[in-house]
């Protein structure tokens, strides 16, 4: 008893600091409303402005997070010199701003498909400048200790509202219409607006600086440059990021085409995705430190849930793939998250983890076309089949990165008196 108390405690010990549950709190409810609103924006893409378009969707998506690549010499820098709780504030007003603006639209009847992709971007470039900061601001907050327990928790949150959210919209669509979920979404963005303006500015930790200067995005990509591993964590994340993570695509072309479902139908599918990693982020939150192995082994157990995802006889088949694929898409993506994090300088950490946001989405405006191209012209589930593709890969190349690094560390150079004496 005593042993599962504590295990507990330590699980759930972030949120013993009060910015960090206003934080937590603010974040879940604008994290629903997230997802309420990605989720009606596919079906709308889908059902309503095209007819089963696989190819249309993998456009808004290369559209809304293209700006993460585009965007990215001027995000990472933000992130490291400005005040991150003024540009949470920001970000986030805009956001919602967005989603009003994009609601009023859709309930008018007057919303077009090309409307849809000019919203779709303008969300990525505001989501661009927040995602980094998002992802520091929580060393703010907690401290370097708490940091792999309060990201674990933040993912935990993020998916607990991806549980939540698909499921709602579906009820949403089907009650009143995808415009409606917009205009929840635009006004959820208040919950996090009031956290950020209740917060205690006095407790929150001041993160180091960068300098002034026109090399701060050259410096970071010096920086990475020279760290093998990190490379190798973006590598495995762009080929998981570009190809695998496309889920939008994965679950609205499965439900609709393969399995016939309607709108709860296909929000019920989101969410159960999101219990698997609901599940792998509470996994996670355990662990005071995630290491290398754990993003192999999470790489193939992605490969595993997709490909069981794409075989799937019936629809609660998929469902139950949808899981699995969900735990080990948590537990790669928050290992990266934490490990990039706590080996980089806290000066460049805004940077490096402007970089790997670039990497893990950026990439979308390639895979995501690609994934819809094969969807319409091959089927849904070979679409998946690209993605199990992409997990394998990532596992190989994380494999042979780690084995090369344990070659290197064997091999010691030999003292100058052995080397003269062997000539």
């Amino acid at each position: 008893m005593t042993a599962s108390i504590s295990t507990t405690g330590g699980m759930f010990r972030s949120l013993r600091n009060g910015n960090y549950r206003l934080w937590t709190m603010g974040a879940f409810v604008s994290n629903i409303g997230t997802w309420v609103q990605r989720t009606a924006q596919d079906w709308l893409v889908l059902t309503v402005l095209t007819h089963h378009s696989a190819s249309a969707v993998g456009i808004v998506m290369a559209l809304q997070f293209g700006p993460q690549l585009l965007l990215l010499p001027w995000t990472g820098v933000a992130a490291d010199r400005f005040d991150q709780r003024r540009m949470l504030m920001w970000t986030q007003g805009i956001s919602g701003a967005l989603a009003l603006g994009l609601g009023v639209l859709t309930v008018t009847g007057v919303v077009t498909l090309w409307q849809v992709y000019i919203f779709a971007f303008l969300f990525g470039c505001a989501s661009a400048f927040d995602a980094p900061v998002r992802q520091t601001f929580v060393g703010q907050l907690v401290g370097d200790a708490d940091l792999p327990n309060a990201v674990a928790l933040n993912a935990t949150s993020f998916n607990g509202a991806r549980m939540i959210g698909p499921a709602v919209a579906g009820l949403i669509i089907a009650a009143v219409g995808t415009g409606w979920s917009f205009l929840i979404n635009g006004l959820s963005f208040f919950a996090v607006l009031l956290a950020l303006l209740a917060m205690n500015r006095g407790e929150l930790r001041s993160p180091a600086r960068s300098r002034r200067g026109s090399g701060g995005f050259i410096q970071g990509l010096a920086y990475v440059r020279a760290r093998p591993d990190l490379l190798t964590i973006l590598a495995m994340l762009f080929l998981i990021g570009t190809f695998g993570l496309n889920f939008p695509i994965f679950i609205s072309t499965m439900a609709v085409r393969v399995f016939h479902a309607d709108a709860r139908g296909f929000g019920l599918l989101s969410s159960m995705m999101a219990l698997g990693t609901v599940s792998g982020a509470l996994f996670n939150a355990r662990r005071e430190r995630p290491r290398f192995a754990l993003l192999i082994s999470s790489s193939g157990l992605f490969a595993l849930g997709c490909a069981l995802a794409a075989l799937a006889p019936t629809y609660w088949w998929f469902g139950a793939a949808l899981v699995v694929t969900g735990m080990a898409t948590l537990t790669f993506t928050n290992s990266t998250n934490t490990l990039m994090q706590l080996s980089t300088e806290p000066d460049m950490r805004g940077r490096v983890m402007a970089l790997r946001v670039a990497i893990a989405l950026g990439g979308t405006p390639i895979g995501a076309p690609i994934v819809g191209f094969v969807a319409d012209h091959a089927g849904p589930r070979w679409a998946m089949a690209v993605a199990a593709g992409a997990g394998v890969v990532a596992a190989v190349v994380g494999a042979l990165a780690c084995r090369h690094r344990q070659s290197s560390a064997r091999v010691q150079p030999l003292p100058d008196d052995a080397v003269q004496t062997h000539v």
